[in-house]
């Protein structure tokens, strides 16, 4: 099959590409920064641009499914290109992909998309699909996932709800998202005390296993939602893994913490982001299994332990979205184009 790819130089997006192209399909990768792959036809469309809908319907012409993965977690005070990449992108895609006449469109949702959780059992894929309203990030998973409800029928869309991704090469882009500017990744098992609510439960997954599922319902042309998880891992489990103690701290005092420094510019994660992680649901991955035949081949404490491990060791992927990340480097960035909570890459 051919199958066109927007943001195939990023997390997932490197993962599923080597899948792919391992069992022998044509990939278009779609990205703003194009990588040195010869594997892969490459354009370059800026999702947030209008006046490049034209080259991104040309970049999926004769292809037999798009899988759209691209999205922003950075510049988090520019929530205006957030919504303009991740809800206006999602429906430049669809609409390429109806105007192209390609069938099968699946697009990279996520647990974020889900209302908040009423207890700890974890939810199928009729769990509501409203958000957690303070959060940027959930806001517009949701809103792209209801945009889509008007393409069905026009062709078969997908929607995979992973939990949190991770793999070793993502470990650069993982630092510059989440990790204060002069904060060495080698620091972070050499915290004394990690300050966590006893609600923090995150379910999360391995890139590998997503591109797996994504093959799967490739192949076999599925539409619906699925969840993919490989479990969760509890607020003990993470300071575990981190070397720490933990000292629980109710979650609106870590709120207001993040919240303060992330208006100082001092660190730059969005306080929405805490919000999640008290409101998501833990999720129920058994649809993939019983309709796809996925079971995810890394425990959800293995996914955690390769991400802190390749962040301390600075591991990092080929591609511009995936380098290495250094104090150094960030700094430089800081002095040449301003804070990354406010930078719009070109």
């Amino acid at each position: 099959m051919r199958i066109a790819v927007t943001g195939a130089s990023g997390n997932v997006g490197s993962a599923l590409v080597d899948r792919l192209v391992d069992d022998g399909h044509e990939v278009v990768g779609i990205v703003r920064r194009p990588p040195d792959d010869d594997r892969l036809d490459w354009h370059r469309v800026d999702l947030t641009d209008e006046a490049q809908v034209p080259d991104l319907e040309r970049s999926v012409q004769g292809a037999d499914a798009v899988v759209h993965l691209a999205w922003g977690f950075q510049p988090s005070h520019r929530i205006d290109h957030l919504r303009a990449l991740g809800v206006d992108g999602t429906r430049r895609v669809a609409e390429a992909a109806v105007r192209a006449g390609v069938p099968h469109l699946v697009h990279q949702s996520s647990v974020g998309a889900y209302s908040p959780r009423r207890d700890m059992s974890p939810v199928r894929e009729d769990h509501p699909t409203d958000g957690v309203e303070s959060s940027p990030y959930s806001r517009h998973k949701a809103a792209a996932e209801k945009l889509l409800d008007e393409y069905d029928g026009r062709l078969t869309v997908t929607r995979m709800r992973p939990g949190i991704i991770g793999q070793r090469r993502a470990a650069g882009g993982l630092l510059r998202y989440a990790v204060p500017l002069l904060v060495p990744g080698r620091l972070l098992t050499w915290l004394p005390v990690l300050p966590l609510d006893d609600v923090v439960q995150l379910s999360m997954v391995h890139a590998d296993d997503v591109a797996d599922a994504i093959a799967r319902v490739l192949d076999r042309k599925t539409g619906g939602a699925f969840n993919l998880t490989a479990g969760s891992v509890d607020a003990d489990e993470i300071a575990d893994v981190l070397g720490a103690r933990r000292v629980a701290v109710p979650m609106p005092v870590l709120r207001a913490a993040a919240s303060a420094t992330w208006h100082l510019r001092l660190q730059q994660v969005d306080p929405g982001w805490v919000d999640l992680a008290r409101h998501a649901p833990v999720i129920d991955a058994s649809r993939a299994g019983q309709e796809l035949g996925w079971t995810p081949r890394r425990s959800a404490r293995e996914v955690l332990e390769e991400v802190v491990d390749s962040m301390v060791h600075g591991d990092a992927g080929d591609s511009a979205a995936l380098r290495r990340r250094t104090v150094p480097r960030e700094i430089g960035s800081l002095l040449r184009r301003g804070p990354v909570s406010r930078r719009v890459r070109p």
